[in-house]
């Protein structure tokens, strides 16, 4: 059983910082692209910000220049550090991690961890 988990979201005022984490955890041959992405209610899930198992990474528009996505292949997980935040950028933010299985390939979703900006 595959299983991702986020951690690191809160309340953070505008113009500050959070860092999220998410840890993928059971048994999978590897890992090939791994993203954040982040809904509010009413809305669809947006894409934030990916990085494949080469580092080619993309971001929204809406977070270049502000958010930051890295991987630690070693471990397994990615982080998503987010600067100068907006409130805006308040919303549910979800890992999503694309997973070889031995065979095939298939994505994964954590549960989620909230994020709130907000003074």
């Amino acid at each position: 059983q595959v299983q991702l988990v986020e951690s690191g979201g809160g309340l953070v005022q505008p113009g500050g910082s959070l860092r999220l984490s998410c840890a993928a955890s059971g048994r999978f041959f590897s890992i090939n692209a791994m993203a954040w992405y982040r809904q509010t209610p009413g809305k669809q899930r947006e894409l934030v910000a990916t990085r494949d198992s080469g580092g080619t990474t993309n971001y929204a528009d809406s977070v270049k220049g502000r958010f930051i996505i890295s991987r630690d292949n070693a471990k397994n997980m990615v982080y998503l550090q987010m600067n100068s935040l907006k409130p805006e950028d308040t919303a549910v933010y979800y890992c999503n991690a694309v997973f070889n299985l031995f065979g095939y390939v298939t994505d994964y979703w954590g549960q989620g961890t909230q994020v709130t900006v907000s003074s």
